[in-house]
């Protein structure tokens, strides 16, 4: 009789027990979840803050840009990795001609980066030779600006025979100055002009001149069309050689950091 007593009082102790156990686990398991979800949230969150900080730093602040021609050798080298402020200069809000604040405007030497006017989806980097309201001229491959003759140092002439006509040339009809006739004017890449740049309008030319496509082809460029300013280099490698793993192997440390001028 006591035996049966005992097995009657365990009966319902071994049933709160398993209900409690499994109440235990439920619990344990709906912690585990909320912690789950709580981290995979943070994680969620801490990739979108990180993707939006990069595409505002992408967009606003700074930029890479990597030079894939010759045209303004020997200041850019072809696989220089280059730096550019585009937050000095302002930055145009993507789908529109406005600009944000800057710090600084663009003056004349400036090497930079823009959106040409002549071809879209594509980023040029050229050096800023004609400000709003100058005159340029060049005779024989001497840039005259305002009818003084410019020192530049580091342009580079490689093809002293090549001198050319070119029909992109015919937009710089539109902008001669009082005193050409516009039916003897006939525009090379060494001679052309004397042309005047209007307000809003800025003058790119590369280094590089004689194999160099810029202004003097395609004309010229509006201000909200700059991207940037191009700082320094902070890779750079020979990327026209054909040796397995140039990138490696054809380092070009002496550029590392070097200030572009």
């Amino acid at each position: 009789m006591g035996a049966k007593n005992g097995d009657a009082g365990t009966g319902p102790d071994r049933r709160r027990a398993r209900r409690e156990a499994r109440a235990r686990e439920t619990r344990v398991r709906e912690s585990r979840r909320r912690r789950a979800g709580a981290e995979l949230w943070e994680w969620t969150k801490t990739l979108v803050l990180t993707v939006v900080f990069l595409v505002i730093i992408r967009t606003f602040l700074v930029q890479t840009f990597v030079i894939t021609s010759g045209s303004m050798e020997e200041t850019l080298l072809v696989g220089d990795f280059l730096m550019v402020n585009r937050l000095g200069l302002g930055t145009r809000i993507p789908g529109t001609e406005v600009l944000t604040p800057g710090y600084s405007e663009p003056r004349r030497g400036d090497v930079l980066v823009f959106d040409p006017a002549h071809e879209e989806g594509i980023k040029l980097v050229k050096r800023l030779v004609g400000m709003p309201g100058d005159t340029l001229s060049m005779r024989d491959k001497v840039l005259y600006i305002n009818g003084a003759r410019q020192e530049e140092p580091y342009a580079r002439w490689l093809d002293p025979e090549g001198d050319d006509e070119h029909p992109w040339m015919e937009w710089q009809l539109a902008h001669l100055t009082a005193g050409t006739d516009p039916k003897e004017y006939i525009p090379t890449r060494d001679n052309w002009g004397p042309i005047a740049v209007p307000d809003d309008r800025y003058f790119m030319l590369g280094d590089n001149r004689d194999f160099s496509l810029d202004s003097r082809y395609w004309g010229m460029i509006e201000r909200w069309r700059i991207e940037g300013r191009a700082m320094f280099f902070y890779f750079s490698y020979n990327r026209d050689s054909r040796a397995p793993f140039a990138f490696i192997r054809e380092v070009r440390w002496d550029r590392f950091g070097r200030r572009i001028r």
